[in-house]
């Protein structure tokens, strides 16, 4: 009998806890690039995020074959000095969309294992606060790019 109750009690929790969409079914990527710059400098990655879900998301993260390292940064200027930080997460509220964009909060893309040359695609898997993850293809583009050029639309498979 005990064990009965044990087995519908953690049924019950299963069912509730799928009800919810994961944070990755619920977000849709655009306009997704990657800034190249010379030699092993990092990149930037940039692209914005649409959360379609009832409840608000974060994204914590990414990570690709195609880089060593991927970090969420912030970029700020106060009194005329930039400076730019390691951020631990990025809420993206519920019907709402945030921007990942040069100057503001970015993707850090570090230690390419093969040479990314503009007009490259370079799949990142975007990593949300629930462990899911959105794949993205982002089109590589030349570092004298610029945020307000219209690139090419992410693939999410969404």
């Amino acid at each position: 009998m005990k064990h009965a109750r044990l087995f519908a009690l953690l049924a019950g929790l299963s069912l509730a806890a799928g009800v919810h969409a994961a944070a990755a079914d619920q977000v849709h990527a655009s306009h997704a690039w990657i800034r190249v710059l010379p030699g092993a400098l990092p990149a930037g990655g940039y692209v914005t995020l649409e959360n379609r879900g009832d409840q608000p998301v974060a994204l914590t993260g990414a990570r690709s074959t195609a880089y060593a390292e991927v970090m969420l940064h912030h970029s700020s200027t106060q009194g005329g000095v930039s400076r730019m930080a390691m951020v631990e997460s990025l809420p993206i509220p519920a019907h709402g969309s945030v921007v990942l964009a040069p100057g503001g909060y970015h993707l850090m893309l570090m230690k390419p294992a093969a040479a990314v040359l503009p007009g490259n695609q370079v799949q990142l898997q975007l990593q949300f606060d629930d462990g899911s993850s959105l794949p993205v293809d982002f089109l590589a583009r030349p570092a004298n790019a610029l945020g307000d050029e219209a690139p090419a639309p992410a693939h999410s498979g969404h």
